[in-house]
């Protein structure tokens, strides 16, 4: 129960609204001196420039300034221009989110009445979708009696808003205002309170004992026993306990959230169904405390109103664009390719563009927007829009509106999905029904709130979807997208089949594996196995727990990570930067961390330098010289010298010269007699624990038939997965079938300094190659520096003729790939690896993890720790002649990633540990025109039917 806690949410909401804002006209609101709470909220209407919001404080503002303060009503009713009342339309609307599958949660958002859900959503699994809705009809039929008086209605919407017990101050305030008005009103708010029992402040003694303060504590339980109205109650806990009621607090957060008493076994925390943990993510990214605060109650307390509310007040409100975007990227992420729309065509076959919502439903539902705006109004969460009829004014346009707004193009940069502004004032200049417009509407007044962006990089040109794709029906066999519908069940994952089938005439391109939400109410699934973090449930901004997805669908043992302060700010020149802002430093990559200035380690070269340092400079930490004499540091990373090494932080006794795939871990006996010793070469990101780059693997008596990874031996034979290679008491050579070209010793240079055996060895090791033959040179590291030690290695053509390649940095030959450099955090790495049990967070095993995020499998993820000690990932193409159409796509998949970085994206960021990442920079290849003909593609079927390898083996080695 809510216990008198009714009039601190009001409080919180004049709060919230009026806090940050200044009077500019207090002709009316000199009326309600008298009252602070009152002069408030009115002082807030002379600021308010949006209808919707103007509406919206209308509709609460009797809850502050009583109907009996006269002169303050007639002065606004004279001054402020009237406002339209809100169309209930589909009282289900609110409860869509209840719904438990996803299916019945889109026909849910689609509908326009209940019948029209009822063949998807069952009763019998939808219980809390359809409790919701009677809900929610009971409160319109009720409400409706209410007729023009605006407090009567506001108190009685209040009963059907709550999602817990309706208070008795709730009761009360209906009878005091609706008595004199509507018996009817009385009489129907009454059988729905009925049911409910009237309970006690003493209820709620719980609550405060999560009172920080010893005093507060005792003082909450005296207050409770001895007080019995609101007034009484939250004022002495305001005196006593010293603090405003905020929703952070936890004694506050369990007045304002409880519905009762925890009983002994149950959990104080809410209950998972209640949760969406993807989605608190995106809470601290709101700009306002009252987005902020809404975006919590959506996550954590769902009630039947809160979606609508803050789709009024946040949705399409400018300064909360991160907030926004970061919800979307929750419920919809951006994926490329468009196919298989029968209204929406002209989105079909655009392979290499990005899309939030490309399904079969957003096709409908565009449809049923057409339908619905041809009967002269364009209904929006918070206006209604009227127009002339589409169907003869620009009806074009308005189709390609009605499908951009379902099927969500979305921009990487901006990850926005907005109309573009001149496009939205152009069409509602032509059609808009000027006569129906409200006082003050026009159309650059509409379109300032629904479009304000009008750059074609953020925003989404209409014009581009006004005729088909120029690819025409051609290009299916050069991208594809395989989980693009998703095939498969609501609680699994989909995919890319990278690892390949042992049985090729019953492969598929895509693997369907099982997964958690992140709470019952959420459609975020992560992988079985996986780490995740997610924002306690109960704590501030900046504190996060570390779980593991179980075999049982939930998240499950669940670890405390030390919070972060995100309220400190890094002082840089004398400014001030929040956390997780990036900026530069003369050539630096720098992100500001919980007040820690945390910077990329590059040598710079300043513009006023001489000649001489010119000539010396070589880019490579501590400009040491660009020798190559390698050597092997604890880290598993292999140094082009001791000068680097040292320069990164080793002492002498804690690097080895030579590379550190040459040597063999083995060879001191590390394991136990009845253990085998695997060398498993590893890069650690962590320091935290040894970096060991072996493991001790007992006599398995048997392996999981169900796993399938292929592993070839030395001797060339391919076994189903490793654990039944070394059952056969075979070495391994490298992950993957096995391929001819690699059935002999061929070395090549990796990118990262390492020399392998073969090609197929590097890719096992998610590292592209860098030249035929062993390593020999270390590349630039700088932009400016030179690049000599590279003058005599003969480099690989490009793969794609007329390609604009990246020098990734160390490297020596250019490469037909995108790449991103990544700046992280090692304290945050080494958290992960304690609370793993000191397991090292490795380069392979991030990128393992990055590879889920990319959805075309004409496209790979490689990568390597830079010796300047940024995480360098390459997004590129496996085919051995990749067409541009093909480097695109791969080269959007890394302004994807980069976006997600960089936004700190929950569907990146969840993932431990991507969410060590600080800060990107990206550098794509492309495709200068040159009017011939593109090169053919392999056959589609090597790049999933046989696995990554036989398709990249062949081709990566000539990039």
């Amino acid at each position: 129960m809510r216990v008198c806690f009714q009039i601190i949410t009001f409080l919180l909401a004049v709060n919230f609204y009026c806090q940050p804002l200044r009077a500019q006209d207090p002709s009316c609101c000199h009326h309600a001196a008298e009252s602070s709470r009152c002069k408030d909220a009115c002082d807030q209407l002379t600021t308010i420039k949006s209808e919707s919001r103007l509406k919206h404080l209308l509709q609460r503002l009797p809850s502050y300034c009583p109907e009996s303060m006269n002169e303050l009503w007639m002065c606004i009713n004279s001054t402020l221009p009237g406002v339209s009342r809100k169309s209930d339309g589909w009282v289900g609307l609110g409860c869509c989110e209840l719904a438990i599958s996803a299916e019945c949660r889109r026909e849910c958002k689609q509908a326009s009445s209940k019948n029209d859900i009822t063949k998807v959503c069952k009763k019998i699994t939808e219980n809390s979708l359809y409790s919701c809705i009677t809900k929610n009809e009971m409160g319109s039929t009720c409400c409706s009696y209410a007729g023009r008086h605006t407090t009567c209605r506001e108190y009685c919407q209040a009963i059907f808003r709550t999602d817990s017990t309706p208070t008795v101050s709730q009761i009360n305030a209906v009878k005091e205002y609706c008595q004199s008005h509507s018996a009817q009103l009385l009489s129907c708010v009454s059988n729905f309170t009925k049911s409910y029992p009237i309970r006690s402040p003493i209820d709620s003694l719980y609550c405060c004992d999560r009172a920080e303060a010893t005093h507060c504590q005792v003082s909450c339980r005296r207050i409770l026993r001895t007080m019995s109205t609101e007034h009484e109650i939250m004022d002495g806990l305001i005196n006593e306990c010293g603090s405003q009621p905020l929703p952070q607090e936890p004694m506050w957060q369990c007045f304002l959230g409880s519905a009762h008493p925890p009983s002994p076994t149950e959990e104080e925390t809410p209950h998972p169904a209640k949760m969406d943990c993807a989605k608190l993510h995106c809470c601290s990214k709101a700009n306002t405390s009252l987005c902020r605060d809404m975006c919590q109650e959506i996550s954590t307390n769902w009630g039947s109103q809160t979606w609508q509310d803050f789709d009024q007040l946040c949705e399409y409100n400018p300064v909360e664009t991160e907030l926004i975007n970061c919800l979307s990227d929750v419920r919809e992420p951006c994926q490329l390719g468009c196919k298989d729309l029968t209204y929406c065509t002209n989105f079909n076959n655009r392979p290499t563009e990005l899309f939030r919502s490309c399904n079969v439903q957003s096709d409908q539902g565009a449809m049923n927007d057409i339908k619905l705006w041809s009967n002269g109004t364009i209904k929006m969460p918070f206006m209604n829009i009227p127009v002339l009829d589409i169907r003869k004014c620009l009806p074009d346009m308005w189709k390609a509106v009605a499908c951009s707004l379902q099927i969500k193009p979305c921009h990487s940069k901006s990850r926005g999905s907005v109309i573009c502004k001149s496009d939205c004032v152009d069409i509602l200049t032509q059609c808009g029904d000027r006569k129906r417009f409200h006082e003050g509407q026009t159309p650059e007044r509409i379109c300032e709130l629904l479009s304000p962006i009008d750059d074609p990089e953020r925003c989404i040109p209409l014009h581009r979807y006004l005729t088909p794709s120029s690819l025409g029906n051609n290009i299916v066999e050069e991208v594809i997208h395989p989980c693009n519908p998703n095939p498969c069940p609501s609680n699994h994952l989909c995919q890319v089949n990278r690892k390949g089938c042992l049985d090729e005439l019953n492969c598929q391109p895509y693997l369907c594996v099982p997964g958690c939400k992140l709470g019952e109410a959420s459609e975020f699934l992560v992988q079985q196995d996986s780490r995740i973090q997610v924002p306690t449930r109960m704590g501030p901004a900046g504190c996060f727990e570390v779980c593991s997805c179980g075999p049982s669908g939930r998240l499950e043992n669940c670890a405390e990570m030390p919070c972060v302060d995100t309220t400190k700010h890094c002082v840089v020149g004398g400014q001030r930067k929040s956390h997780g802002t990036s900026f530069r430093i003369d050539c630096h990559t720098c992100s500001c961390f919980a007040g820690d200035t945390i910077c990329s380690t590059r040598e710079c070269l300043n513009f006023d330098s001489s000649d001489k340092d010119r000539r010396h400079f070589t880019g490579l930490p501590c400009n040491c010289p660009d020798r190559f004499v390698p050597v092997c540091a604890s880290n598993g990373r292999t140094y082009p010298s001791a000068c680097v090494a040292r320069c990164k932080g080793f002492k002498d006794q804690q690097f080895l010269f030579g590379q550190c795939r040459l040597s063999n871990p083995c060879a001191y006996k590390p394991c136990q007699r009845n253990q085998r010793c695997i060398p498993k070469y590893s890069v650690c990101l962590s320091d935290s624990s040894d970096c060991l780059q072996y493991e001790c693997v007992g006599r398995q008596l048997s392996c999981d038939k169900n796993s399938v990874e292929p592993a070839c031996d030395t001797d060339g034979m391919v076994h189903p997965s490793l654990c039944q290679l070394q059952q056969a008491g075979k070495t391994l050579a490298y992950m993957g079938h096995c391929q001819d070209t690699c059935g002999k010793p061929q070395q090549v240079c990796g990118h990262n300094g390492e020399t392998y055996s073969t090609v197929c060895d590097a890719f096992s090791d998610r590292v592209a190659v860098d030249y035929n033959g062993p390593c020999q040179a270390v590349g630039a590291v700088s932009d400016v520096a030179p690049d000599s030690a590279c003058s005599l290695i003969p480099c690989p053509r490009l793969s794609t003729p007329g390609c604009q390649p990246v020098t990734p940095p160390g490297a020596c030959c250019p490469i037909c790939a995108s790449m991103l450099q990544i700046l992280w955090n090692k304290e945050q790495m080494n958290t992960f690896s304690k609370l793993n049990k000191n397991r090292p967070v490795t380069v392979h095993g991030v990128l393992q993890i990055l590879r889920l995020h990319v959805s075309v499998p004409q496209c790979d993820v490689f990568g390597y720790l830079s010796i300047d000690h940024e995480l360098v990932v390459l997004i590129a193409p496996v085919d051995q002649q990749p067409t541009p159409l093909q480097i695109e796509a791969c080269s959007k998949e890394a302004e994807k990633i980069d976006s997600l970085i960089n936004y700190a994206s929950p569907t990146l960021v969840s993932h431990v540990p991507l969410s060590a990442f600080l800060t990107s920079e990206i550098k794509t290849s492309s495709i200068r025109s040159s009017g011939g003909a593109p090169p053919s593609p392999l056959p589609l079927g090597l790049c999933f039917l046989l696995g990554l390898v036989v398709a990249a083996a062949p081709g990566l080695q000539q990039l």
